[in-house]
């Protein structure tokens, strides 16, 4: 199924878009942004030229995914959150050469509202709170929250909370939803089969 496109978005010549994905109300996709299969751009939505985004992302109404973001496969991008791509912005100082890489890895869910400062990589399956600043790196599994977002634990790929219980010589816990197992070790969560 081709790419199906709302008559009020705006997709530049050169963009790529993969089957399935939609792009709705108001949005406007640069001439570079090369996005996947499956995916959703909500309304509002704008996807800078350096723009590098996976299959089946989410990206909810109002955010701005700006040059040198790249999301991967599975990502969800809550409304309003918001991207940054300068570490220090000055009107008056041109930085486009300054710019800072940050990716969102496979399966992260970043919630309404939440900032990601440039230049940081947010784990697999990680879940981002509604309004956190992310300010540094975000590991595997984890659960931030707050101004700055700090871990509070630790999320399954399915998005439910890990609670975690000591067996001899490491740490284990069970998705509710899905019965698939999780080791601690190190201080970073990983699924057990991949430890």
């Amino acid at each position: 199924m081709p790419a199906v496109i709302h008559p009020s978005a705006i997709v530049d010549a050169g963009a790529q878009l993969g089957e399935g994905t939609r792009v709705w109300h108001f949005a406007h996709v640069c001439g570079g942004a090369r996005i996947g299969d499956g995916c959703s751009l909500g309304q509002g939505v704008y996807v800078g030229n350096d723009v590098r985004i996976g299959h089946n992302v989410k990206i909810q109404n109002n955010v701005s995914v700006y040059d040198a973001v790249t999301l991967e496969d599975d990502v969800f991008c809550g409304p309003s959150m918001v991207f940054t791509n300068v570490h220090n912005p000055r009107s008056a100082v041109a930085r486009k050469n300054e710019y800072r890489p940050t990716r969102v890895k496979q399966g992260a869910t970043l919630g309404a509202n939440c900032t990601v400062v440039c230049g940081t990589t947010i784990g697999r399956h990680a879940f981002v709170g509604a309004g956190a600043v992310v300010s540094r790196s975000v590991p595997d599994f984890a659960l931030v929250v707050g101004v700055p977002a700090r871990r509070i634990g630790w999320v399954s790929r399915h998005g439910e909370r890990l609670v975690f219980k000591a067996d001899a010589n490491r740490e284990e816990a069970v998705c509710p939803a899905t019965g698939e197992r999780y080791v601690l070790r190190d201080g970073l969560c990983a699924l057990k089969d991949e430890a």
